[in-house]
């Protein structure tokens, strides 16, 4: 069951679970072995969901258990992995921003590049700064071997709801093969959407909206193999997502039930704003590998470089009508570069296999949150971090694996000295600028991981784990709404994440059950509460507790029809006031099924579902929600696709939300925010064909 913790294993011949290699640990390992939850979503799982749809954040809420249902839209705010935020990255390159986190992780490739997507779940000590739920860590394919194998594909996407205006088209191209020592992958694909409507045929409210959005993402990976242990490898990604519409929102109300949709723009309501999205994301990546440096050792280097240009929404919020502003647009502005050292011993006694990863992490972080007409929202922040880490496994009589590791991290963060912003939301409604001095901020930190696993009974193979993780996560937020004078006023302390699991999973026959417990404490959650003398969401720091679990089954009834289904509920709270974690980080309980069904061995046809129950955890206040308080009331969705084989020429078909179901997302449901209450999409259609050659 690709798609599913540890279920990831596919079903070989003799009904023996394949040993999956999984990389995203560090440690290459088979994931039947590894003392935790993790989900390996494969290649073949991406592709039958881009049937449907090729957001990464629909396919990830819809395959990755304990990782809250999409969005909807172009943001992944509020969608959390067991109720924290998780570190995207571009094989081990981080793509999030956590030191100004923009909620744009997800949406920094194409999934005709990735060739698979491996999911860590809770705080690690085995990745630094931003893994505070886990790591979604998106592997790209590899260089091809042998002769030039080519594949193109093109498709179409329209409303069945309301077809007007909404036909959009998708191409992609992706050619890998070697040439002697030499080898190669590259991936293009360019998308359009059309106006997206929901399940009454309106247009959906465009803050963080897709309709008109051009996204394309050119990928390429060289390989040059030395010899038979040394090899060199070069990857570029570019990737660019630009929302660019002539429509304006009327904007709705949770509290009113009244949605947000969008319309024409007119003199009574004009257009404002430049396009919103990523407008240029670079990354490029050098590696080099020995596979025996010397006895028994492997040596990895990477060197990487990142650029990233996130535009958000124009804003009334950032207005300042004493100077001229009636809002504003802001950009969040990240360049990183990188250098990793790792080694990879191993040995053998008797009995035991152990293996040793250890090595260096060194990273520079520049990110600053500038408004387009000039401002400064969020100062210049530099980060230098520099790691060392050990992390070891242990196979005893192959029953029983033993995990251990320990990260030390140093952290300096440079602030220059800086004013926040005046900012009014409503004439009367003015927070308060400040003059901040500026200085280097200093943190440091030693986490550990252990973990065990029982391996030598298939019918029951538990595992117990206990892991930290180091957490300075947006920073930049306490620094735009700072009410004091000096840097080191501010709570900007460390937060220490620690995540203990325990689990099983089960094999008998066809069937395969995995269940996972986790809790996860830390000293200083960051939340928000609204100033309504401000208008402005301040931070709270406060202690946090999150629990919760997940279960997932999967059935080989036979060779051509497979059923799975995953279960996930995860609740927490602020332990110093004894309340209940906002929607931001706690999402709804989540339930999927999928059906595959092979009837032809050239036809396939999907079937997936999803159930978002409800949640509701808070009070009015004054006769309204606020903030992300907002009760979730339960919905469903059900995906179709199918897709037919001639030769080489495949032919596909993508229903999403087969019965029109008239909802609106979780996330648009609990924040009270203004525009978040967008309706989901309706019934749409998506047609395609694919050659290879």
């Amino acid at each position: 069951m690709a798609s599913f913790p540890l279920a990831a294993q596919q079903m070989s011949a003799d009904d023996k679970i394949e040993r999956i290699i999984v990389s995203g640990s560090r440690v290459i390992e088979s994931i039947d072995e590894i003392p935790a939850s993790v989900t390996l979503v494969d290649r073949k799982t991406i592709e039958e969901q881009m049937l449907v749809n090729t957001q990464l954040q629909s396919i990830l809420g819809l395959t990755v258990p304990g990782l809250s249902a999409a969005t909807g839209t172009s943001s992944d705010s509020g969608q959390t992995l067991r109720g924290r935020q998780a570190l995207i990255m571009i094989d081990g390159v981080p793509q999030s921003t956590p030191l100004r986190d923009g909620a744009l992780g997800s949406r920094t490739l194409d999934p005709a590049a990735i060739e698979r997507i491996e999911v860590i779940k809770g705080a690690t000590s085995i990745y630094g700064n931003g893994a505070a739920g886990g790591v979604i860590n998106y592997i790209t394919k590899r260089p091809g071997k042998g002769e030039l194998q080519a594949r193109v594909g093109a498709s179409a996407n329209m409303s069945l709801v309301k077809a007007e205006d909404t036909l959009g088209h998708r191409l992609e191209a992706a050619a890998d093969g070697s040439l002697g020592k030499f080898s190669y992958v590259v991936t293009l694909a360019r998308e359009e959407t059309g106006l997206q409507r929901d399940a009454e045929g309106d247009v959906i409210g465009l803050q963080y909206g897709l309709s008109d959005n051009k996204a394309q993402n050119l990928f390429t990976k060289l390989a040059y193999q030395f010899d038979g242990d040394k090899s060199l490898q070069a990857s570029y990604s570019y990737y660019e997502s630009q929302t660019d519409s002539d429509l304006v929102d009327v904007v709705g109300d949770v509290n009113t039930g009244i949605k947000t949709y969008a319309v024409k723009s007119s003199a009574d309501n004009p257009l404002k704003g430049e396009p919103q999205g990523p407008r240029g994301n670079h990354n490029l990546m050098l590696k080099y590998t020995d596979e025996e440096i010397f006895s028994n050792t492997q040596l990895t280097l990477d060197a990487y470089g990142q650029r990233i240009e996130n535009v958000f929404f124009f804003s009334p919020v950032l207005a300042n009508p004493d100077e001229g502003y009636d809002g504003g647009q802001s950009m969040i502005k990240s360049e990183k570069l990188g250098l990793r050292g790792l080694l990879n011993t191993q040995y053998q006694w008797q009995d035991v296999e152990a293996t040793f990863i250890y090595g260096t992490d060194i990273l520079n972080d520049i990110t600053s949150q500038p408004l387009l007409d000039g401002r400064m929202w969020v100062p210049e922040m530099d980060m230098s971090n520099r790691a060392f880490f050990l992390q070891t496994k242990w196979v005893i009589k192959d029953d029983f694996v033993i995990k251990v590791g320990i990260r030390d991290e140093s952290i300096a963060l440079e602030v220059d000295d800086y004013h926040t912003l005046k900012l009014c939301r409503k004439a009367d409604q003015c927070s308060v600028p400040m003059a901040v001095k500026g200085d280097t901020l200093d943190f440091s930190a030693t986490t550990y991981n252990l973990g065990l696993r029982y391996t030598g009974n298939s019918l029951f193979s538990p595992f117990i784990n206990y892991s930290q993780g180091a957490d300075i996560s947006d920073i930049g937020r306490l620094l735009r709404t700072a009410t004091v004078a000096d840097i080191h006023d501010i709570r900007t302390e460390a937060s220490i994440i620690d995540n203990y699991e325990v689990g099983f999973s089960s094999k008998l026959d066809a069937l395969f059950f995995t269940f996972a417990a986790f809790r996860s404490t830390s000293e200083l959650g960051t939340s928000n509460v609204f100033d309504e003398k401000t208008g402005v969401y301040m931070p709270v720091r406060a202690p946090q507790k999150i629990w919760g679990y997940e279960a997932t089954v999967d059935y080989e009834v036979n060779d051509t029809l497979n059923l799975k289904a995953a279960y996930s509920w995860v609740e927490g709270k602020d332990t110093e006031t004894d309340t209940y974690l906002d929607g931001k980080q706690i999402s709804a309980p989540k339930f999927t099924a999928a059906v595959n069904w092979q009837p032809l061995d050239n036809a396939s046809l999907n079937l997936t579902y999803l159930l978002v129950g409800d949640r509701d955890r808070f009070d009015k206040v004054n006769g309204k929600w606020v903030g992300a308080q907002a009760p979730v009331h339960s919905y469903d969705l059900l995906n179709l696709s199918a897709s037919y084989r001639l030769g080489q020429l495949k032919l596909f078909a993508g229903i999403e939300n087969l019965l029109n179901r008239d909802y609106y997302s979780a996330r648009s449901q609990v924040y009270t925010y203004s525009s978040y209450n967008t309706k989901a999409l309706g019934t749409s259609l998506n047609l395609g064909l694919q050659y290879q050659f």
